[in-house]
C-alpha cells in the first residue's frame, strides 16, 4: 500500500530559491504547492516539474489570494510550510521613501505572518514543520541595506517566538540564513534602486555617491560568487525531513564569514566591513 506523500507550501515559488526548493521537493516525493504570481510563472512551473508541482495563485500580502489557498486545502494536514516569499530594497535610509520601507516589511514580514496564521489549523492537524526563508542579513545589517536587514532581523525574532508558541503542538520552526545566493533577488534589487535614485536630490551624489558606487560593486562581486538556489533547496529539505531539525542553519561560505564577524566588537565590526566595502 502506496504512502501518503506529504504536503508542502512554498510562497515566493516563481523563481530563485523557492522554485528550486519546488522542483526539489517534488523530484523527492513531496506533494508540492507553490505559491506563484501570474499565470506564466504557473505554466512554467508544471511544465518543469512534469506536472508535479500544483501551483497556487498567492501574493502574501493580498489576504484574499491567502484565503483562496486555505479553502483550496479544506480541511487536509499540511506537513511543512516555506515561507520564501520576499524582496530586497536597496536605498540610503535617509532617502529611502517610507512607502518603500512599508512595502518591505509588508511582503518579507507581515506577509509571512499572515501566510503561518492562516494555514496553523493545517500545520498542527499534521504536527507540521515551519521553515522562515530569512538571511544573514538578520544578523549582520549592511549600509544601504536597512531596510531589508530590519525585515530579515524581525523573522528572526518572529521565528524565536513561534518556535516557543507552537512546541505544544510539535510544530518544530527553523530559520534559514542564506548569504549571497544567485537568484533574481538582486536583479530585481538593482532595478528599484534605479528606480528610487531617479527621484534623489543632486545632494545625495555628494554626501553617499561614491560609497554607494562602492558598495554596488561589491554587491556586484558577491553575486557573481553566489551559491546556487539549489544549495538552499537541499538544506531547505533538510530542515523538513530531519527528525531533529536545527532551529537555524547557515548557508553559503560568506554567511559564515559575516557571523564571525557579526562577534566582534561593533567598532572592530565596522571597521571590517569599511575595509571590505569601501575603497576610501
Amino acid at each position: 500500500m502506496m504512502s501518503t506523500p506529504r504536503t508542502v507550501v512554498i510562497t515566493g515559488a516563481s523563481s530563485g530559491i523557492g522554485q528550486a526548493a519546488a522542483l526539489r521537493l517534488s523530484k523527492a516525493g513531496w506533494k508540492v504547492l507553490a505559491g506563484v504570481r501570474t499565470s506564466d510563472d504557473s505554466a512554467r512551473l508544471r511544465r518543469e516539474s512534469d506536472g508535479k508541482i500544483e501551483p497556487v495563485a498567492l501574493d502574501v500580502t493580498e489576504p484574499m489570494t491567502i484565503l483562496a489557498l486555505v479553502d483550496q486545502l479544506e480541511n487536509r494536514g499540511i506537513d511543512g510550510l516555506v515561507n520564501n516569499a520576499g524582496i530586497a530594497i536597496s536605498s540610503p535610509l535617509e532617502y529611502l521613501p517610507i512607502a518603500e520601507l512599508r512595502r518591505q516589511l509588508e511582503v518579507n514580514l507581515v506577509g509571512q505572518i499572515a501566510v503561518i496564521q492562516a494555514l496553523l489549523p493545517q500545520l498542527r492537524r499534521a504536527r507540521g514543520r515551519i521553515i522562515n526563508i530569512g538571511s544573514i542579513a538578520g544578523r549582520s545589517s549592511l549600509p544601504f541595506l536597512g531596510a531589508y536587514a530590519a525585515s530579515k532581523h524581525a523573522l528572526e525574532a518572529v521565528t524565536d517566538a513561534l518556535r516557543l508558541e507552537l512546541r505544544p503542538f510539535g510544530i518544530a520552526v527553523a530559520i534559514l540564513e542564506p548569504g549571497t545566493i544567485a537568484t533574481p533577488i538582486w536583479r530585481k534589487g538593482a532595478e528599484t534602486f534605479e528606480r528610487l535614485s531617479a527621484d534623489w536630490p543632486a545632494e545625495f551624489t555628494t554626501l553617499y555617491g561614491d560609497r554607494v558606487n562602492d558598495f554596488r560593486e561589491a554587491a556586484r562581486a558577491a553575486a557573481r560568487r553566489g551559491v546556487p538556489a539549489d544549495e538552499v533547496a537541499r538544506t531547505i529539505e533538510i530542515a523538513l525531513s530531519a527528525k531533529r531539525p536545527k532551529t537555524r542553519y547557515v548557508v553559503g561560505r560568506d554567511a559564515r564569514r559575516r557571523a564571525r564577524v557579526e562577534r566582534l566588537p561593533d567598532r572592530l565590526r565596522d571597521r571590517a566591513y569599511e575595509r571590505a566595502l569601501f575603497r576610501a
